[in-house]
Order: structure tokens, then C-alpha cells, then sequence
């Protein structure tokens, strides 16, 4: 199975098309989640919609708009709550879990592997087959 997250930008306006795609892939939607951390001595959320694998093919997308939208649980904020608003209208829970922040890696590409491990060690993605 192949996972990949799949950037849309850092949640300003691309949150829109983040939204729209939870919406418009409701019969893949898996999971939505919010990934909490400190950029800069900022508590920012990175936000997330995890599609069901492709059949065929084993092609799980995860969606993602990265650290730009303020931590909720500090910074209430009308992004996150359109998000919320989706989540509770799809019937999904919004998973949070806090990260290290992508700064911490020096590709962008190995942040995205070490939370593909994180996911993947909590269950919320399938394992390597």
C-alpha cells in the first residue's frame, strides 16, 4: 500500500479545497485530523483529511494543509471552525495529536514519513504491507 500526504498549502484559502474534499470524497473519508505543534514560538495546527485506500490500486491520500492555521486549544479561530463545522456534518471526530513541527526536518519528505509512522503506530492508517 502506498500512503502519501498530499499538500494543499498552509491552510489560508486552500483550507476551502481541503474542506470541499472531505466533502466531496464522503464515501472515502476515513479520517479528519488536526495535528497540534510550536513553529517559532507559535502554537499552530496542521489539519488533515485521511481518504479509504483506492481499490484498485492500495493508493491511501492524505490530505494536508501545514502549520498555518492557530492552534485551536489556544487561538480560537474561524478556519478551524469551519473544519469542525464538516467534521460534525460528515460524523467524524477530529483526531488530535500533538507533532513535532516540520522545521525539525530538513525535507519536507521525511516530515511527512515521520508522520505516516506516527499514524501508522496509532492505528489511524493501515500498516506497511
Amino acid at each position: 500500500m502506498i500512503q502519501r500526504f498530499i499538500e494543499l498549502g498552509e491552510g489560508y484559502s486552500d483550507i476551502y479545497e481541503l474542506i470541499e474534499l472531505a466533502k466531496a470524497n464522503g464515501h472515502r473519508l476515513s479520517k479528519m485530523m488536526a495535528l497540534h505543534t510550536t513553529v517559532n514560538e507559535r502554537s499552530v495546527t496542521s489539519l488533515v483529511v485521511v481518504c479509504k485506500p483506492t481499490d484498485p490500486g492500495k493508493f491511501q491520500a492524505l490530505y494536508i494543509c501545514r502549520e498555518g492555521i492557530p492552534n485551536p486549544n489556544v487561538t480560537p479561530n474561524k478556519r478551524y471552525d469551519l473544519f469542525d463545522e464538516t467534521a460534525s456534518a460528515l460524523e467524524k471526530e477530529i483526531i488530535q495529536l500533538s507533532v513535532k513541527p516540520s522545521t525539525q526536518f530538513s525535507e519536507k519528505e521525511l516530515y511527512f514519513q515521520y508522520l505516516i509512522g506516527i499514524l501508522r503506530l496509532n492505528h489511524y492508517i493501515p500498516p506497511l504491507q
